[in-house]
């Protein structure tokens, strides 16, 4: 074993859960490196050294410069704003350090072709922070699909979808500002990234994205409540994707129906630990679709629990991330989902910013 040391810039919602991911997936996964937490930055010393004491990082700092040269932090993750993705990344990989970035790639398209690039040209280990198509039932899904088991994928159909923002009289705050915190520059990416890790590339796409409710007590909501579009696929299949924040009575409202020629597969984040597949074949009066509870024959259960059915958490899929981010740092080759990845998740999204604001159709391709 190999000690590996992380700084994580944020130390917030989803800094938190890198911090406990990363001091669990030794143990959890029995992994070559072992992260250990060097480093921790937020935006002023007192939140900064909270979080050190919480989540026991070695030292704390206010500024992610000081987090990026310190030669104990091998490895740079990304929990910060969009805004500061670029920049960030771009110092740790031109020092060689590797970079987990959350999701979107950068606050732009062009901050993410800019990441691409950077990471190619420097050669580092470089990952997106896309966690729910982690979950061993997803990880089932696509390997149902990958083996053929419903036939050539015809339809596709996906939402992101909670109810955060649903009452018109909750405040304005920061998420109701700015194109990178709308619905789909926060949501939709989800998704997004779940229907090209299932069903492959999109060509082109119509789209719809508005603004349900344009004020709020104590400010103008400036960016996106919720968000369509219709697309079609490079494999031929249709698709019809939503996201939204006002979805009353949807808290984590991740969701996907897939249609193939032999059989169909359904999954709802809200229930995690459960996969519904339908099989053409046997006697029609007992077809239907078969709930299947996750268990240890599925992909990446059995690290965490013996029992079928027991199931696994959130948290979980930010440790399986953690895996997969320590192995593309131990072998040098690229892990899914790459920078490159989450780029093209930029691309669709940008596609349908376009298409929203021209009412027409547009080539994925063209972005």
């Amino acid at each position: 074993m190999a000690k590996v040391g992380i700084g994580i810039v944020g130390g917030g919602y989803m800094g938190k859960a890198h911090a406990v991911a990363m001091s669990a997936v030794g143990a959890v996964f029995n992994t070559n490196l072992r992260p250990s937490l060097e480093m921790v930055c937020a935006t002023s010393k007192a939140s900064a050294e909270r979080y050190r004491v919480a989540y026991g990082f070695h030292r704390a700092t206010h500024d992610w410069r000081v987090l990026v040269n310190d030669p104990s932090v091998e490895a740079v993750v990304i929990a910060s704003p969009q805004e500061t993705h670029l920049e960030i990344a771009e110092a740790a990989m031109r020092l060689g350090k590797p970079v987990l970035c959350e999701k979107p790639l950068g606050a732009s398209i062009e901050d993410g072709a800019r990441m691409v690039e950077l990471a190619e040209t420097h050669g580092v280990a470089n990952m997106v922070g896309f966690n729910y198509i982690r979950t061993p039932a997803s990880q089932f899904a696509r390997k149902l699909i990958a083996d053929g088991e419903i036939g050539d994928v015809t339809w596709f159909r996906g939402e992101h979808t909670e109810d955060f923002l649903a009452d018109p009289e909750t405040p304005a705050n920061w998420r109701t500002t700015g194109q990178a915190n709308g619905t789909m520059g926060d949501l939709a990416p989800h998704m997004v990234n779940a229907a090209l890790a299932l069903i492959g590339p999109i060509d082109r796409l119509i789209a719809e994205v508005e603004t349900v409710h344009s004020t709020r007590p104590g400010g103008d909501v400036t960016n996106d409540d919720h968000g369509q579009f219709m697309c079609r696929f490079e494999n031929g299949a249709m698709g019809q994707l939503y996201f939204s924040r006002v979805a009353h009575g949807r808290k984590m409202g991740y969701a996907y129906e897939i249609t193939g020629t032999k059989g169909a597969i359904r999954f709802d984040q809200e229930d995690q630990n459960a996969i519904w597949v339908y099989r053409s074949h046997g006697d029609e009066a007992t077809r239907g679709f078969v709930k299947v509870l996750t268990g240890p024959a599925h992909p990446d259960y059995l690290p965490f629990c013996q029992g079928p059915g027991h199931g696994t958490g959130y948290q979980d899929q930010i440790i399986i991330e953690a895996r997969d981010f320590l192995l593309a740092i131990e072998t040098g080759q690229p892990v899914w989902p790459t920078f490159r990845d989450g780029h093209d998740v930029n691309r669709v999204i940008a596609a349908a910013m376009q298409s929203s604001r021209d009412k027409m159709w547009k080539n994925v391709s063209h972005f």
